[in-house]
């Protein structure tokens, strides 16, 4: 495998990453512990590569006690060190560190996790090898394999940042030419394996802002085939606040089994509820029925839908009792 022809830029602010976006062909490129590989394996071939190693804005993490900022541009590894992140959102800290292995961490960065391409068994492979199947819908085909009856690319969003941040209700910083603007960052994302991203041509993730919600809990875990470097089977991440024994805020996102990473929706539902059997049954269930893993990975799509039940009742377990 070699790599394909570009041309190389290096800015040093957004706004100069942004007008190199603007043109044909252009990829950003940070820590490039996904798109290098996927270079390689002749699945993009970009004419520019916009390196965003200069921009030191992008990689400033800032927290006032109150709002917490972090830059596209900071690793893994710094967000999973920091005290501040690791005491008052834990479930960032925690999704951080379980990014695959200390190489991956120390290079790879928070946009570039959060931007995460889709993953499947029949995408994530030579150029040879997808030509000899016929490619997929994904890239170069009109088949998906996992679901050749269908019209749409199943491929699973993988990133372990976005259920961690989607659970904590953070919000997006979005750059282009024309400036910036803000958004849920779960409107980031769409349930389409072949085009996941809501990002407009132009556009890059910027910065992540969260808020700290005062008796709020949080935690991530995810489940692999291997305890490192592996992409999540399924990963779940929780908040939540208790008033007594009974809940008082609840918010569950998961990733590794759609296209998208989601929220579990209308869990204002267990609010004054007392953390039991009969609650983690009805958390199981709609987990269950939010999740629809497919054929993307070595591993059965059903084996990955009960991982996910359980991981959230044992996360909520967890944090309740701590």
């Amino acid at each position: 495998m070699t790599m394909p022809a570009f041309d190389l830029a290096r800015p040093t602010s957004v706004r100069q990453a942004a007008d190199l976006l603007a043109s044909p062909g252009a990829r950003l490129i940070a820590g490039g512990t996904d798109l290098v590989p996927n270079l390689l394996r002749g699945i993009e071939r970009p004419t520019l590569l916009i390196d965003l190693g200069g921009v030191q804005d992008l990689a400033a993490i800032a927290y006032d006690g109150r709002d917490l900022m972090i830059g596209a541009g900071a690793t893994l590894a710094r967000i999973a060190g920091d005290e501040r992140i690791a005491r008052d959102f834990a479930a960032i800290a925690q999704a951080a560190h379980e990014v695959a292995a200390p190489a991956h961490r120390n290079a790879g960065t928070l946009g570039g996790n959060l931007c995460l391409d889709t993953r499947c068994v029949f995408y994530n492979q030579s150029e040879w090898w997808r030509a000899a199947n016929h490619w997929c819908l994904k890239r170069g085909g009109d088949t998906c394999h996992v679901a050749p009856q269908g019209q749409r690319c199943h491929a699973a969003f993988s990133g372990d940042l976005a259920p961690a941040l989607i659970a904590l209700d953070a919000q997006v910083e979005i750059a282009s030419a024309a400036g910036t603007r803000r958004m849920p960052l779960a409107e980031l994302y769409r349930d389409d394996g072949a085009a996941h991203l809501t990002l407009a041509p132009g556009e890059l993730v910027a910065h992540v802002h969260v808020r700290k919600r005062d008796a709020l809990r949080s935690g991530y875990r995810k489940a692999r085939v291997r305890g490192g470097i592996d992409f999540p089977l399924a990963g779940v991440a929780i908040a939540l606040a208790m008033d007594g024994e009974c809940i008082a805020r609840l918010r569950v996102a998961l990733t590794g089994t759609n296209a998208q990473p989601l929220a579990l929706p209308e869990t204002d539902a267990f609010i004054g509820r007392r953390i039991d059997t009969a609650l983690f049954a009805e958390l199981a269930k709609r987990v269950a029925k939010a999740v629809s893993p497919m054929r993307t990975t070595v591993t059965a799509s059903n084996y990955r839908r009960q991982v996910a039940c359980v991981l959230a009742r044992r996360l909520v377990a967890d944090l309740a009792a701590s």
